[in-house]
């Protein structure tokens, strides 16, 4: 390899921006652009955004973080691609867009969902898919179109997800990899290939969908065209790449079974490695291929972590918001020492953190946030510290169901914002009962998908190779002296939706019932 081929790009088609990570061999991060881009909500439960709008924000960060880096085009030996998971992009026989891509957040498929799993059975959508079929997925947008509107349906070409749609526009090239085609309720994950048996049921044909690699694999180059838009290199390698999550995972280094990441963002997410398929019975996890050849990965997500805390700190820290202003301190700090104050448990003080309803293990738009056990003792404190055990509880579930499945869990790596606070590694310690690490990177997705360029260009032998030449362990945090109350309360926490649940369901019917004669 020619030695002035030292930088990586990693590019990440996110929700609400485009994203260029420029990285070099020995994993240090050179510049960073992200270029952000609307989405629209044309009705309510309905999420689209205009693919234009990535293409043009992909082109503005990547000139940006060749401009602030000072590389040169002829240093970069690859580019990886990652992104949002799940949305709909619809190409007629010349590649133009023909309607805004649905979005991973869209919930206008519900009927369409229910069609899906009567045709194949919710036990064969299990074995094959490794999912139930959501709302978010790719395969209800797909029959819904279908269905809404023919005449779009009609023209029809090539189907691609989001970062698959930028791949096309940088390279001319319709590829898939197996990632993100897991999560589209198209594909056999155990198989690593298209379901036939699933486009048959749905009667989607073959053709529309792009060829799938392995995530390493470079599948495509940069076109003439692309490379007068980009400032890029005509030729330069362009892998497989990864969905968001898959691709973090090898950004955090989740990449050899025992490994599990916990991460803390708006959402959380629990992720682990798996050498084989292994599906849930229940469909209670998602069961996707890993960006790391002929691995898997299982996933939990619940809709409201850090969420829960930044709710919190609005409506009920207004005095050390006002703390903050006045002292110029971090109101998270604020809040978080005052939870240090109170003791584990928070002497049976329980929170629910399910304020957008839950997603793992409890597919349930209607479950609800809920303080249980309140008493004259608490104080703000205690419901501070209450949000941020509730939070960690529910990450718990996820972790109980991998290991009911005979996951080993050896180490969580633990990232996002929630992942910042010493008080809330600590307390996930002793509530996973696990070691808690942080590595040296927090760019996530597009920095595992500059590495699995890397793969794919031969600057890396394997992808386990990349990710021991580049990441490292900066911490450690071990279980402590609270672990064994918290595995006294976990089960209190555990009983709490099962008992509710009736109640969320005729509490949301009320809800709804009094907001139409508004």
């Amino acid at each position: 390899m020619p030695t002035t081929q030292t930088y990586l790009l990693g590019i990440d088609v996110g929700t609400s921006g485009s994203k260029a990570l420029l990285v070099r061999e020995d994993g240090a991060v050179a510049a960073s652009a992200t270029t952000e881009y609307p989405f629209s909500t044309p009705q309510p439960l309905w999420a689209e955004q205009d693919p234009a709008d990535w293409w043009q924000a992909t082109v503005a960060s990547i000139r940006q973080v060749l401009a602030e880096s000072g590389a040169t085009a002829a240093d970069l030996a690859g580019v990886g691609l990652t992104g949002q998971m799940h949305g709909l992009v619809l190409l007629d026989a010349a590649g133009a867009v023909l309607r805004p891509c649905i979005m991973w957040n869209d919930q206008r498929t519900a009927k369409e969902c229910a069609e899906i799993t009567q045709k194949v059975g919710a036990a064969r959508l299990l074995q094959l898919t490794g999912n139930p079929v959501l709302p978010g997925f790719t395969a209800p947008k797909i029959l819904w179109v279908r269905e809404h509107e023919p005449d779009v349906y009609r023209r029809v070409a090539k189907i691609l997800l989001p970062k698959d749609y930028v791949r096309y526009r940088l390279t001319g090239e319709f590829y898939g990899e197996v990632s993100d085609a897991s999560g589209t309720s198209l594909f056999d994950v155990g198989r690593r290939a298209w379901s036939g048996e699933m486009l048959e049921a749905l009667a989607i044909p073959r053709a529309w969908l792009p060829e799938v690699t392995e995530s390493p694999v470079i599948s495509a180059r940069v076109s003439v065209a692309a490379a007068a838009e980009t400032g890029l290199l005509a030729g330069t390698p362009v892998a497989g790449g990864g969905s968001d999550q898959a691709a973090g995972a090898v950004g955090t280094g989740i990449v050899s079974e025992g490994t599990v990441s916990a991460t803390i963002g708006t959402s959380g997410v629990v992720f682990a490695a798996s050498d084989s398929y292994r599906v849930e019975p229940q469909g209670r996890l998602h069961a996707f291929c890993h960006a790391v050849p002929g691995m898997w990965h299982l996933m939990g997500v619940m809709l409201s972590a850090a969420g829960s805390f930044r709710w919190y700190r609005d409506t009920l820290g207004g005095a050390e918001r006002a703390e903050a202003q006045a002292s110029g301190r971090d109101v998270y700090d604020l809040l978080t020492e005052g939870a240090a104050t109170v003791p584990a448990g928070c002497e049976g003080l329980l929170f629910l953190p399910y304020l957008t309803g839950e997603r793992t293990p409890y597919p349930d738009p209607n479950a609800r946030g809920v303080f249980f056990g309140l008493t004259l003792r608490h104080t703000r404190a205690h419901m501070t510290r209450s949000v941020l055990e509730g939070v960690s509880y529910g990450l718990r579930d996820s972790l109980e169901l991998m290991r009911a499945l005979g996951l080993s869990v050896q180490q969580v790596r633990a990232s996002g914002g929630g992942a910042r606070s010493a008080l809330w590694r600590q307390i996930l310690a002793d509530v996973f009962d696990a070691e808690i690490a942080t590595v040296n990177v927090t760019e996530g997705a597009p920095y595992g998908a500059a590495l699995l360029a890397g793969v794919g260009a031969g600057v890396y032998a394997g992808v386990r190779a990349a990710v021991e030449r580049t990441l490292h362990i900066t911490g450690c945090t071990e279980p402590g002296p609270d672990t064994p109350v918290y595995a006294d309360y976990y089960p209190h926490y555990r009983a709490l939706y099962p008992a509710l649940a009736p109640e969320f369901a005729e509490l949301a019917k009320t809800v709804s019932r009094h907001l139409e004669g508004c």
